[in-house]
C-alpha cells in the first residue's frame, strides 16, 4: 500500500486528493494544524477513526521539527504540498507570514526529504499568479513577474522545488496551477463569494454582494480535476514542471452576470463596488497554455467557466437550504458518471 502526506489536507485541494488518493487504495496522512476550532469540514465523511485509511498529524510547516518528525515517523511515497496562506489579497496584510509558510514552508520539506535519503516523490502546489503581468497565455517557458507577497514566495518555493530536483536528484515537480473553484472553495474567494451571496440572495437572507474590480480575467477549472492531474504528475517516469488550466478567459463581471442570471436575477441590483477589496497591485489577465499536459499526462479539463458557475451555485442552494436549479448536478452526472468525489 503506497502512503502519501497531503499538506493543506482541510483545503479544497488536500480534501480533495485525499478522496482521490484512497479511492485509488492508498493510505493517506494528512498535515493540519492544532487550532481551537478545528476546521475538518471537508473531509469529516472520509474519516471514521481507527480504521480508516486517513490519518491526521498536527504540525505547521513553519516549524521544522515538526514536518521532519512527521515525513521521518511516515516514510511516505509520496508529498503533496497544498499547504499555504493562499489568499492573495491577505498576503498584502501578511507577507512576512505568507513568505514563511507559503515560500520556506516548502523549502524544509525538500531539506527534510534530502536529509531522509528515501526516494520520496514531491509535488509543489505551484501558482498561475506567479506570471503576474506577463502577456497571456502562458506557458512553462513564461517569466515570471510576481504582483503580491503570495506570489513572490510562491516563485521561492517553485525555483527551490527546481534546485532539489536539479541539486540532488529528488523527484520534484511544479504543478502551475491556474484557478480551479468547487463548492469546497474558501468563501473569502471571490468565486466562492459570489456563488454563495446568489444562494442568499434567493433565500432572502442577505440583500447585497460588495466586490472589487470586476474586469480581472482569469482561466477558471475545477477543482477534483486538477488533483487528478497533480497525483498524474508524480507518476511520470521523469520529473518535470506543468502549467495546468482550461486555456479559457472569464473575467470577474461575466461571472457574477451569469452567475444571478443562472437563478434568474438582474446582478445590477445587488453588487457593489468596494474599495476595501482592491489589491495594491493587480493581475489584470491569467489564461494557461496546457499543451504541454496534455501531452506528458494526457490531462484535458471537462469543465468550462459557465459550468463551473452553476455547479457552484447549486451546492450552495442546496446548503442554505433551497431547492437547487440542477442544471449544475446534471452537468456533474454527465461528464463524471462514475466519479470519486461527493457532489459538494
Amino acid at each position: 500500500m503506497k502512503k502519501a502526506l497531503i499538506t493543506g489536507i482541510t483545503g479544497q485541494d488536500g480534501s480533495y486528493m485525499a478522496e482521490f488518493l484512497l479511492s485509488k487504495g492508498y493510505q493517506v496522512h494528512g498535515l493540519i494544524r492544532r487550532v481551537s476550532t478545528p476546521n475538518l469540514g471537508r473531509i469529516e465523511h472520509i474519516s471514521d477513526g481507527s480504521k480508516s485509511r486517513l490519518k491526521l498529524h498536527y504540525g505547521d510547516l513553519s516549524d521544522l521539527e515538526q514536518v521532519s518528525n512527521i515525513i521521518y515517523n511516515i516514510k511516505p511515497d509520496e508529498i503533496y504540498n497544498l499547504g499555504a496562506q493562499s489568499h492573495v489579497r491577505l498576503s498584502f496584510d501578511m507577507p512576512e507570514y505568507t513568505g514563511d509558510v507559503t515560500g520556506l514552508g516548502t523549502t524544509r520539506i525538500l531539506e527534510v526529504i534530502r536529509r531522509s535519503g528515501r526516494k520520496i516523490k514531491f509535488y509543489q502546489a505551484s501558482s498561475s499568479e506567479m506570471f503576474g503581468t506577463s502577456p497571456a497565455p502562458q506557458n512553462e517557458n513564461t517569466p515570471f513577474r510576481a504582483r503580491s507577497p503570495y506570489s513572490c514566495a510562491k516563485v521561492y518555493a517553485h525555483e527551490m522545488t527546481k534546485n532539489y530536483r536539479d541539486g540532488y536528484g529528488i523527484f520534484a515537480v511544479n504543478g502551475i496551477a491556474f484557478n480551479h473553484e468547487s463548492p469546497r472553495r474558501g468563501e473569502a474567494f471571490v468565486t466562492r463569494k459570489i456563488t454563495r451571496a446568489v444562494a442568499s440572495i434567493v433565500a432572502k437572507k442577505q440583500n447585497v454582494l460588495y466586490l472589487g474590480y470586476l474586469d480581472v480575467e482569469r482561466d477558471w477549472g475545477y477543482a477534483p480535476e486538477y488533483v487528478e492531474a497533480m497525483w498524474k504528475m508524480l507518476q511520470m517516469n521523469k520529473p518535470d514542471d506543468l502549467v495546468l488550466g482550461t486555456g479559457k478567459l472569464g473575467s470577474v463581471k461575466n461571472f457574477v452576470k451569469e452567475a444571478f442570471s443562472y437563478v434568474g436575477l438582474d446582478w445590477r441590483k445587488y453588487v457593489k463596488i468596494d474599495g476595501r477589496f482592491f489589491r495594491p497591485t493587480e493581475v489584470c489577465k491569467l489564461v494557461a497554455d496546457s499543451s504541454k499536459a496534455r501531452k506528458s499526462i494526457g490531462w484535458k479539463p471537462k469543465v468550462r467557466f459557465g459550468e463551473l458557475m452553476k455547479i457552484m451555485i447549486d451546492a450552495d442552494m442546496r446548503a442554505i437550504g433551497i431547492k437547487p436549479v440542477g442544471e449544475g448536478d446534471a452537468l456533474l452526472r454527465e461528464k463524471f458518471p462514475k466519479r470519486w468525489w461527493r457532489i459538494d
